[in-house]
């Protein structure tokens, strides 16, 4: 008998752990509007506001705090559209393409348009994509539980490889970052008791604090880059907004279902490979509206089309994320990484098994987003004017308080000044990478996953004997697998190559041509 679509039985225990979970729904609001407003400031994505808040998650139950912060993922989607399209100047790396037309309408004085488009696009995405989640999750649950340690070992470090080859200019430097995280996370004791990397340091005998360090990459490395600077943007003229021509923009986006399901499918797809994150789908959905529209010139010129794809593309990007997160334990990018941290705090452990089990919890995590959904449409209408007006505060008041914020996170956390330290430490360090184009979120993702490509690189070592090539060859879905890590880490170094080799070849054809003529 096949694996059913709908687990029906589970589906009705989500109701029930929905409607007997107040603090979940009152959670949801605050959230949304925490993610939006941090989301409409340069330079704060949702990875940084979710690692800020990630301490307070210690004292919610596991539903409610998992609600909160894809809430805080879902109103950041849309708020880090804000700068990108009222000053060109994108909140996040997600928002990149959603300037390239955003920007243009603005100058155009169609800023309000431009701000409805996004809005409809990023609920739209949204919903749609946590649709696509939840008549798949059935199947994901079924197949995932197929996978060993051999596949979860090569599916964790292919999540690695992809995010190196999407990440920054250098390839090598962020496969370096990963393998500097998951060394990070081998300190402390081995699972064979054995002392590694501690210094002598009793307080790293449990390993470096994850959720401190992960603050300190995340955030306090964004604080020392707006150091010097005065206000995050000083121009106010470009931010007047008028919520009738919102609403109108809204209903323009609707005009276009086509762009919107080619985005919303695309960021549920590529959202859901390990390790890609929210930024490849803003681009994706941008790159192939304007190849296979008529007019592809009139991109990056202001065409609505543009905004509308880019910002489906990035709010769906989330469901694929949350798929990849609580199917295999691999975020999907930074923020599903916190996300996993979270789940940490409460000692779960995501993957194959939770989704089995707790399969109830993601059932109701769908559903609220469900709502989210709706609830965004209205709270974006609302709050634009109030984001627009917090990108005005000045710096030297925006960096202590959130410095403030994540000082008492980590002490909170680790109850002594070791979590602090953890924080600052590893702030300078995320400073040093991203000034060095070296990739923070493949750090923070080593450094999660370290203890697990440990432990599944030491079970399929004792599974197989000792690395027998049989044990191998007799599990296509790892020969699968294997073939795609090692086509993310030389399809690029090999297209370049070819590249470089057609250009001599053009070029000493042309100068044959010139001696012969």
């Amino acid at each position: 008998m096949g694996q059913p679509v709908i687990d029906w039985q589970a589906l009705q225990s989500s109701l029930h752990l929905l409607g007997s979970s107040y603090s979940a729904w009152l959670l949801t609001i605050p959230g949304i509007a925490l993610g939006m407003l941090g989301g409409a400031i340069p330079g704060v994505s949702s990875a940084l506001i979710l690692a800020i808040v990630l301490p307070a998650t210690l004292w919610m139950s596991l539903l409610s705090s998992l609600i909160f912060m894809t809430a805080i993922y879902t109103g950041a989607a849309f708020g880090v559209a804000i700068p990108a399209i009222l000053m060109g100047v994108p909140g996040s790396p997600a928002a990149v393409a959603t300037s390239f037309d955003g920007y243009p309408m603005t100058q155009r004085g169609e800023h309000n348009l431009a701000l409805g488009l996004a809005l409809a696009a990023s609920t739209l995405g949204h919903m749609g994509a946590y649709l696509i989640l939840f008549f798949g999750i059935g199947v994901i649950s079924h197949a995932v539980l197929k996978l060993g340690p051999l596949e979860m070992l090569l599916l964790m470090l292919w999540g690695l490889t992809l995010i190196a080859a999407l990440r920054g200019r250098y390839v090598s430097r962020s496969l370096v970052s990963g393998l500097i995280g998951i060394l990070i996370a081998t300190i402390g004791l081995s699972p064979r008791d054995v002392i590694r990397g501690t210094f002598d340091l009793p307080e790293l005998l449990d390993g470096v604090p994850v959720v401190p360090a992960m603050i300190g990459l995340f955030a306090a490395s964004e604080l020392f880059n707006l150091a010097g600077t005065s206000y995050l943007v000083s121009q106010s003229d470009l931010r007047t907004v008028r919520i009738g021509e919102i609403a109108r923009g809204m209903i323009e986006a609707l005009r276009h279902p086509i762009v919107i399901l080619r985005g919303l499918v695309i960021g549920a797809t590529i959202g859901g490979l390990p390790g890609v994150g929210a930024a490849v789908c803003n681009l994706v959905s941008y790159a192939e509206t304007r190849r296979g529209d008529k007019h592809p010139e009139s991109f990056g010129k202001g065409n609505p089309k543009g905004v509308i794809a880019a910002e489906a593309g990035n709010a769906s990007s989330e469901a694929g994320s949350m798929a990849t997160l609580l199917a295999l334990g691999i975020p999907g990018g930074a923020s599903s990484a916190v996300m996993l941290a979270a789940l940490s705090l409460h000692d779960v452990t995501s993957g194959p098994q939770f989704l089995d089990s707790s399969k109830d919890v993601v059932y109701a995590i769908i559903l609220n987003n469900f709502v989210q959904g709706a609830i965004m449409l209205a709270l974006g209408l609302g709050l634009i004017g109030l984001m627009a007006n917090v990108i005005r505060i000045p710096v030297r008041i925006l960096i202590p308080v959130i410095l403030v914020l994540a000082t008492f996170g980590s002490y909170g956390l680790s109850g002594n000044m070791a979590g602090p330290l953890t924080m600052v430490v590893f702030g300078l360090v995320g400073w040093l990478m991203q000034r060095h184009d070296y990739s923070v979120p493949a750090c923070v993702v080593g450094l999660i996953l370290g203890g697990k490509v440990e432990a599944n690189l030491l079970q399929t070592y004792q599974i197989s004997g000792g690395w027998q090539l049989s044990y191998f060859a007799g599990r296509p879905v790892a020969m699968v697998l294997l073939l795609l890590l090692l086509f993310s880490l030389f399809s690029r170094p090999i297209m370049q190559w070819s590249r470089r080799r057609r250009a001599t070849f053009a070029a000493l054809s042309s100068k044959k041509s010139t001696e012969s003529a």
